[in-house]
């Protein structure tokens, strides 16, 4: 069987990697830093994403180590908020210093190749090679440069398992994670370089004096080894049968992170995936046809629901939803469920 490399050890290259294996396809995994470590990351798996652990086999395991059910959600814009209201499917919530991890000892258990700390230093147009690497990096994007920030906290006091804090420049998840700890992760944009006397991370992520944000987390306690960062995100959506390589997770294509659908789309990207690949592997497919098939497979999947994370993210910072059109959405059931549907 010819051999399927996989630039990049994140939650797609290593769910790919997994179910590859599982199939006796021979595997070589590369990624340039190690395991166990924080990631940006909402560390929040809802929608289609469950399937895909439960077909691995992966779901009682996550619970097992340690993965909790959110099953609530609450929106807070300026001084309005919503309802705490039901997530139509809980979600899993873990830590992606536990997930990856995981996942990296039963990829090597299973006969995975994996080198850590080791960057892939050879075509990435090759056959048989594919690209799970990441945020494709772009310093600017409409003249804002985005990027996130990410702690674990205790003693947050929250309303629901998860709450959503949007502010002028930036939005703050807070997720419930085992034990009372706390996942704290913001999107935020900014234009020109950092000026001088800006905001540190601290203040970003716990949010403004007054701001509901910052009751939560004034006095909490911010687990400082935990914390992560990352730039120059590219939240343009992109369509893989555009890409020359075969991409998935986020070196294809990045959600919106508010949708909360980020590891859902790894995971699903990796699955849809893993039949061509194998195709490939036995000789049954050419990589061309291969290739073609996990583009049009992810396209397919994900352009709708894409294109509707974008329109959530232009809310998340339109001005004129600051006021009382504002209010009159996060009130709206009906906005609620087709937005959380549409974005699944």
């Amino acid at each position: 069987m010819k051999r399927i490399t996989i630039v990049g050890g994140g939650l797609a290259g290593l769910a790919l990697g997994v179910s590859l294996r599982q199939r006796s396809v021979p595997v070589t995994l590369w990624e340039a830093k190690g395991y166990p470590r924080h990631r940006v990351c909402g560390e929040f798996i809802s929608g289609k994403g469950q399937g895909v652990l439960e077909r691995l086999g992966w779901r009682e395991i996550l619970r097992e180590a340690g993965a909790v059910r959110a099953r609530t959600a609450a929106f807070f814009v300026g001084g309005a908020s919503s309802p705490v209201r039901a997530l139509a499917q809980p979600a899993l919530c873990l830590s992606r210093w536990t997930l990856d991890n995981l996942l990296a000892q039963y990829f090597a258990q299973l006969g995975g190749e994996l080198h850590e700390n080791a960057r892939w230093r050879g075509d990435e147009d090759g056959e048989g090679l594919v690209l799970a690497s990441g945020r494709r990096s772009r310093p600017l994007e409409e003249g804002w440069r985005w990027f996130g920030l990410k702690i674990h906290a205790r003693n947050v006091p929250l309303m629901a398992d998860l709450e959503m804090h949007a502010g002028q420049d930036g939005y703050v998840g807070c997720t419930r994670l085992l034990d009372g700890e706390v996942n704290v992760c913001g999107l935020f944009r900014r234009r020109g370089e950092w000026p001088e006397g800006a905001k540190s991370w601290r203040e970003l992520l716990c949010g403004q004096p007054g701001t509901r944000l910052h009751e939560r987390l004034g006095g909490a306690a911010l687990d400082q080894s935990s914390f992560c960062s990352i730039s120059g995100l590219s939240l343009r959506a992109q369509r893989a049968a555009g890409r020359p390589q075969c991409c998935i997770g986020d070196a294809l294509t990045m959600v919106p992170p508010v949708t909360g659908n980020g590891m859902s789309m790894a995971l699903e990207a990796a699955e849809l995936a893993t039949e061509p690949l194998g195709a490939y592997s036995r000789g049954a497919l050419s990589w061309a046809q291969a290739q073609q098939k996990v583009a049009s497979a992810c396209d397919l999947a994900f352009a709708r629901r894409l294109a509707w994370a974008r329109w959530l993210q232009w809310m998340m910072f339109a001005p004129m939803l600051r006021g009382g059109l504002g209010v009159a959405a996060l009130r709206s059931d009906w906005l609620w469920r087709m937005m959380f549907s549409r974005t699944r």
